[in-house]
């Protein structure tokens, strides 16, 4: 899909013109120091090779992504939850946490077709629970709930293309727009970042508040359309998952370097998402 009919779509729906703030751009995490509070993000990587989103811990055994992540673009039907490994944390090769999926459900609302984008932009969340509860000191669940409008600074951190071995952080992100559920910020996204989470900073800490679910460009300068968890938050999510049948738990075998791996959990690839 090009990255020009995003921006097409976004400005059919917000219908009124907007400046586009140039940010410093995100940032790749390269220290324990700065990827402390944010082991929560992963990579969520696609068996066979096929790529990968990015995706967010938001209790010990779900995460928090894009409903088109998890459908195969060849086939337009939903991946299996085997197919489907989330790595906590991952940088350089090392990561907090891996976990394989026992099932999956996408918003009720959402609908993946070649026109997903104009009509299912405002539902394209999908929830995953993990085949292990992920219950570790250092890696914890994000709060997901809030409300972003126009003007607010919000926090994007994903995996992308060319940066695909460890997240960049981008801080700077503004609220530029929005439409029901849909917000148009002013991220520089790539390839690989559907599904990241939008933070925003409270008192408590952050609070995961939106997912990216598309890109687009204005006069050079990037954009990133996002969709909000709505007025029930992942009580939607919720319902749908429980409706889903589940695969049973996978055996968990040890590397040698010490860190655990679901059997038959894939190697590292990438994959460049469609935005």
């Amino acid at each position: 899909m090009s990255a020009l009919r995003p921006l097409v779509v976004a400005l059919l729906l917000v219908g009124t013109p907007f400046a586009v703030f140039a940010g410093q751009g995100p940032r790749i995490i390269t220290s324990p120091v700065e990827a402390r509070g944010l082991e929560g993000v992963g990579r969520l990587d696609f068996a066979g090779g096929a790529g990968f989103c990015t995706a967010a811990l938001v209790s010990p055994t779900h995460v928090l992504t894009a409903a088109h992540c998890v459908f195969d673009s060849r086939s337009g039907s939903p991946m299996r939850p085997e197919e489907l490994t989330f790595r906590a944390g991952l940088r350089f090769g090392r990561e907090e946490a891996r976990r394989r999926v026992r099932r999956l459900a996408v918003h009720p609302d959402y609908r993946y077709d070649d026109d997903a984008l104009r009509h299912s932009v405002n539902a394209d969340l999908a929830l995953l629970e993990l085949d292990r509860a992920l219950n570790l000191p250092n890696v914890l669940p994000f709060k997901a709930e809030g409300r972003l409008d126009r003007g607010d600074t919000v926090q994007v951190v994903s995996y992308a293309k060319e940066r695909e071995h460890a997240p960049a952080i981008e801080d700077d992100c503004v609220v530029l727009d929005r439409y029901r559920r849909i917000l148009t910020l002013s991220c520089q996204i790539n390839f690989g970042s559907s599904g990241a989470p939008v933070f925003a900073r409270t008192s408590d800490g952050l609070q995961l508040v939106s997912v990216i679910s598309a890109m687009g460009v204005d006069e050079d300068a990037g954009l990133a359309f996002a969709v909000t968890l709505g007025r029930n938050g992942l009580s939607d999510l919720i319902a749908e998952l429980q409706r889903s049948p589940s695969l049973p738990p996978v055996r968990k075998t040890l590397r040698f370097d010490g860190s655990d791996r679901s059997e038959g959990a894939p190697d590292s690839t990438i994959r460049f998402l469609r935005p």
